[in-house]
């Protein structure tokens, strides 16, 4: 894969939350979220690292431009991660965040120690994402986010947005989505460029991105959390197995019956299978357990 040329002269201009010290964990954002989404995880990795949560370009209080390809997140986050981040690190990202996380681990060999790859969706957001429940997803959170208003009526407009059923028929967000759930993506989209949907909803959000040719680079420690796709989890297990297969040393672990959002959804769960994972090649003196206390 090749990076396109960073948008910003400098990502540390990107806005981030910063907590903890030792060792750098950059955490990357899902696509419509940013830096805050990892909140449920950050008081407890502050313990053991230097916690960095980025908004990425488009998202928050980052900056807006650019057309929002995959590529491009990569491009930023490989500048930021070679030339103004202390390295070795490790990177964990969730669903956007996890294909940018991939990437970078590919790019960078020497300054990524290891990565935590949250359900990536890979070609579900990407070339098979026509007539999808994701398509109609994106589709209505654009046109909440185009229309604005106050949180609550991004909230009521997010209810409403129909998905399709494999009967035929369609099913309201907000029939499968409690109301805090539905608000915290409101208060997310309130703050975002409309226009990073719209790649994803034109299929295209993937163009430049080489998923194999990422998986074949990757030598550094790799945990994949799968979410459960009967339960909304964007990572199919034919791509989970392409990656477990194509990485060097990739443990994956599936979260049965847990939707996409894992972190928030699972928060302990995810940071036991996370303590363990970094346990077993950082330097970090508490055991796993010790990690959770």
């Amino acid at each position: 894969m090749t990076s396109t040329t960073p948008r910003w002269p400098n990502p540390l201009l990107f806005r981030s939350i910063e907590r903890g010290a030792g060792p750098t964990l950059l955490l990357l954002h899902g696509v419509t979220r940013c830096g805050e989404d990892w909140q449920p995880l950050m008081s407890t990795l502050a313990a053991d690292w230097k916690v960095i949560a980025l908004d990425q370009c488009g998202h928050g209080e980052s900056p807006r431009g650019g057309d929002y390809l995959v590529a491009d997140y990569v491009a930023d986050a490989v500048r930021l991660v070679r030339d103004e981040l202390a390295t070795p690190l490790v990177i964990f990202g969730h669903s956007l965040g996890a294909m940018v996380a991939a990437a970078v681990a590919a790019e960078l060999p020497q300054q990524v120690r290891g990565i935590v790859l949250e359900d990536p969706p890979f070609h579900m957001m990407g070339n098979r994402i026509a007539g999808s429940l994701w398509q109609s997803l994106f589709i209505g959170m654009r046109e909440a986010a185009r229309r604005g208003g106050s949180i609550d009526e991004i909230t009521d407009a997010l209810a409403e947005i129909r998905l399709p059923r494999d009967d035929g028929g369609y099913k309201r967000l907000g029939d499968v989505r409690d109301r805090g759930s539905l608000q915290w993506s409101a208060i997310c989209l309130s703050r975002i460029d409309p226009a990073v949907l719209t790649p994803v909803i034109e299929g295209r959000w993937l163009d430049g991105y080489d998923m194999q040719a990422v998986f074949s680079r990757i030598h550094c420690p790799t945990l994949l959390l799968q979410a459960d796709p009967t339960a909304g989890g964007a990572l199919t297990d034919t791509d989970a197995e392409a990656a477990r297969s194509a990485i060097t040393s990739c443990q994956l672990v599936r979260f049965s019956g847990c939707g996409h959002q894992l972190h928030g959804d699972r928060p302990e769960e995810v940071l036991q299978t996370f303590a363990k994972f970094a346990f077993s090649f950082t330097s970090l003196e508490k055991s796993p357990a010790e990690n959770l206390s």
